[in-house]
């Protein structure tokens, strides 16, 4: 299983960017998916979860200027990220909970860097 996270760039604060993540693989079925966000020097935090019911989290910092979804039929997440700041630049990483035959298992994408300039 591989998950692959696309979209990060360099954008000026006030932008916008839209993540995505596709998974691949000999997979059954995806449970919860998610995004996280590490920034130079500081922990990896969690940015937003979704699960298969499309139940939602978000983290306070982005509550309102990020937006979680999935299409289970293309196997992706992706995270709508709007009226971005300087303190949103992290690499970003996508998270699933995927399945595979009987076994699941946590799995993480490469991460891509977000940089929102000020």
């Amino acid at each position: 299983v591989q998950l692959q996270a696309s979209g990060g760039g360099l954008v000026p604060a006030g932008g916008f960017l839209t993540l995505s993540c596709a998974a691949s693989g000999s997979i059954r079925r995806i449970e919860d998916m998610a995004w996280y966000r590490q920034a130079p020097g500081k922990q990896r935090e969690l940015v937003a979860t979704i699960r298969p019911d499309a139940s939602i989290n978000y983290a306070r910092s982005v509550r309102g200027r990020f937006t979680i979804s999935r299409d289970d039929a293309k196997r992706t997440v992706y995270l709508q990220m709007t009226s971005l700041k300087p303190e949103d630049t992290a690499v970003y990483y996508c998270y699933g909970v995927i399945y595979v035959a009987s076994a699941g298992g946590t799995y993480w994408g490469r991460g891509t860097q977000v940089t929102v300039s000020s």
